[in-house]
């Protein structure tokens, strides 16, 4: 069973919402001032474990994004009632098609999961499996995401093409929630197409 999610079907975490006529959902983060935290729109009356998530990103830069901004957007799932616990998996626009540095380039997407695995956890301890190239992407053009989640396993696409794989979710194989639009710090996040193929 697809559940496409549009309109206002959705509850806000620490993020201002609009909604746009064609069905778009504007979404930026508020009132968080730390990067990888707790700041995205649920789809409501939604429990989801396994299946397949998929939507239509596009992110942009405010005017007021601070120097290391990357446009940050992606989806969020598994998220517990008290949105305290989930995982999440981004990608970074400004580092994939037009970046030219090697280092950046090969932060172009992102598994996380909250509260304790961040990606400033990772960089810490020299943990890179959780990232990789993304070559399609780019500040303020559209660009599909397609999650394949199966108990503590995920298969991520962007455009297409797969771009990471994720065996061992952090919060284990049978936690179980919402789904979200994630955005992160100074981004302008727009959606579409959101569409939900739960299996269990």
């Amino acid at each position: 069973m697809n559940i496409r999610m549009a309109g206002e079907n959705f509850v806000s975490v620490h993020t201002q919402a609009a909604y746009l006529p064609d069905e778009t959902v504007e979404v930026r983060k508020i009132d968080k001032p730390l990067p990888d935290e707790n700041t995205y729109l649920k789809a409501k009356g939604l429990s989801f474990h396994n299946g397949v998530i998929e939507v239509d990103v596009c992110g942009r830069l405010l005017p007021d994004a601070p120097d290391f901004a990357r446009g940050f957007i992606g989806i969020v799932f598994r998220a517990n009632e008290a949105d305290s616990e989930f995982e999440s998996f981004y990608i970074r626009p400004t580092n994939g098609k037009h970046c030219t540095d090697p280092v950046r380039k090969a932060h172009g997407c992102q598994y996380f999961s909250y509260p304790g695995y961040t990606f400033s956890y990772f960089r810490e301890f020299g943990i890179s499996e959780y990232e990789n190239t993304v070559d399609s992407i780019a500040l303020n053009e559209w660009s599909h995401i397609r999650a394949e989640i199966q108990d503590d396993r995920g298969i991520f696409f962007v455009d297409g093409v797969k771009v990471l794989e994720v065996n061992g979710f952090k919060h284990g194989s049978d936690s179980r929630g919402c789904v979200g639009l994630y955005v992160d710090i100074g981004t302008d996040g727009l959606f579409r197409n959101l569409i939900i193929s739960p299996e269990d």
